[in-house]
């Protein structure tokens, strides 16, 4: 690992020495943990975060049209996307998720990495499109996006280059976020469900696709209210409205009911099946591994946000 990951290491090992020093003579003293099984605890956080909750594989990689949720076709983990965004995705052009395996990132220092991930600036210095989250990442916890980073030093290497994006507009008209420190970022107790279901639905980018789309782009006035629709040459499907409206919303839903949906529509059962023009974009196959106090979490902040009457017709015409 490089120099980041290294410090950060090195971090882990030096609050459990220190740990071990003022515990000295007491039996069953802890020990503090090898440099190897803290790197590989990094690994394990990164891979659950870029597979289950930000996602990283699931927009760098290739997804099987055919199964539902479209779920990443194994071995094709990290290579680049299939096809790109596109004006059904509310983008003005055609933007296309890029390689992110070592094949690619070869070059790149963690700090390059970090940068493009939390402030959306690449190596070359080009801002990046914002479908690629990264107004959402700036928030992630400094030792979850050193874990990420970990975790995409490890993948297979890829030997595959995605098509340059061709926009509409100059990127100039939207700008990178400016630089902040990472080490302002906690990540909330697990224990408050809320903050931590909060922190959790912003780097899972739930409004990205929950919030309705106004002249103007995407309305926060009505954030997870639902209703935009992606429309792709396969099936078109709008998104559900995931306010605690107990109409049109999830209001009604109980705690077991949001985790078992997640469940069962992960479920190879579910997602190994075809189902033709009643597919969606929502990647269940991999929000569905989310562990399940993490997904209870998610629901104890949803509880929380403004409800909003917006009935959404799942397969519109």
């Amino acid at each position: 690992m490089r120099k980041l990951i290294s410090l950060a290491v090195i971090g882990i090992l030096t609050a459990a020495a220190l740990y071990t020093a003022s515990c000295k003579g007491k039996k069953n003293e802890p020990k503090a943990n090898s440099k190897e099984d803290s790197l590989k605890s990094m690994v394990a956080r990164g891979e659950y975060l870029a597979h289950n909750v930000t996602q990283c594989l699931d927009c760098h990689s290739i997804r099987d049209t055919g199964k539902f949720s479209m779920p990443v076709v194994p071995g094709t983990e990290g290579g680049g996307s299939a096809f790109p965004f596109g004006k059904a995705e509310g983008v003005p052009g055609e933007v296309t998720p890029p390689n992110i395996t070592p094949y690619a990132l070869k070059d790149w220092t963690d700090e390059e990495l970090i940068t493009a991930i939390t402030r959306g600036v690449n190596k070359k210095g080009d801002t990046l499109f914002p479908i690629m989250p990264y107004h959402s990442f700036s928030k992630l916890a400094k030792s979850d996006v050193l874990s990420i980073v970990a975790y995409i030093r490890t993948l297979k290497p890829i030997e595959r280059t995605t098509a340059a994006r061709k926009l509409e507009i100059p990127m100039s008209m939207l700008g990178p976020l400016p630089e902040s420190n990472l080490d302002n970022n906690s990540m909330p107790d697990p224990s408050d469900k809320v903050k931590y279901g909060q922190y959790l639905t912003t780097v899972a980018v739930c409004s990205e696709c929950h919030t309705p789309m106004g002249p103007q782009g995407p309305d926060f006035s009505k954030m997870y209210a639902g209703g935009f629709v992606f429309e792709t040459p396969m099936f078109k499907v709008a998104v559900a409205n995931i306010t605690p409206d107990s109409a049109t919303g999830i209001g009604a839903w109980t705690e077991e009911m949001f985790v078992n949906k997640f469940k069962n529509n992960s479920s190879d059962e579910v997602v190994n099946r075809n189902p033709g023009r009643e597919n969606t974009i929502m990647p269940w196959a991999a929000y569905g591994k989310m562990k399940d106090d993490d997904l209870k979490a998610i629901y104890a902040f949803l509880r929380t946000v403004k409800p909003i009457s917006n009935k959404v017709e799942k397969y519109p015409k």
